[in-house]
Order: C-alpha cells, then sequence, then structure tokens
C-alpha cells in the first residue's frame, strides 16, 4: 500500500492576509485557491500565493499542526514563513503553465 503524504501549508495575499490550511494533494489544492474555485475566505481576500508549507505522512499530525499554527499570534506565523521563504515568494510559482494574473492579462491584450 503506498503511503499518504498530507501538507499543512499557508497561502497568502499580496497585502499578506495569511490562509491555513491541510490537504493531501497540495499541487491542486493551491491551483484551487488560485483560480478560486471554491468561495471563501482565500476567494474573498486573494490568498493566492503558497508561502510556507510541511508534509507529514499521518493526517491527524497535520491536522493538529494546521490547528496548532491556527492559535498562534500572527507575529508568530510570520517568523515562521520568514525563516525558509524571507521574501514570501510564491513556493508554487513554477508549478503551473499560467498564474491567473498571467492568463488575465493576456486576454486583456486579446480583448483590446
Amino acid at each position: 500500500m503506498a503511503e499518504r503524504i498530507y501538507y499543512t501549508y499557508i497561502m497568502a495575499s499580496r497585502s499578506r492576509t495569511l490562509y491555513i490550511g491541510v490537504t493531501s494533494n497540495l499541487h491542486k489544492r493551491v491551483f484551487q485557491h488560485k483560480w478560486k474555485e471554491h468561495g471563501g475566505f482565500t476567494a474573498r481576500y486573494n490568498c493566492d500565493r503558497l508561502v510556507w508549507f510541511e508534509r507529514h505522512n499521518d493526517i491527524g499530525i497535520a491536522i493538529a499542526r494546521e490547528k496548532e499554527l491556527k492559535d498562534w499570534r500572527r507575529s508568530r506565523k510570520i517568523a515562521l514563513i520568514e525563516s525558509i521563504n524571507p521574501a514570501w515568494t510564491d513556493l508554487s510559482r513554477e508549478w503551473y503553465e499560467y498564474e491567473p494574473a498571467d492568463y488575465r492579462r493576456a486576454l486583456d491584450r486579446m480583448n483590446n
């Protein structure tokens, strides 16, 4: 039986609004956030940049970590992000052929 991998992750907006989540398919879930496939917090606040994540072999541990991070003060969450990603670079930037912003710009150019 193949071992499952789970991820605890943090998405951020340009203004650094944070969203913390857990998933078994980080690539797919980040895509959903970027393209706003589900309404809710990340769509409303445009949290479309993956700025931090951890891998776990146990879903219980991943969920416990998510809950732990959600209880932290904002300053501690920022310190965690900046410990591995000081520039707040989108860690998923190279995962997809198009980013939503790139796609929208291309459509605008075609329509003008």
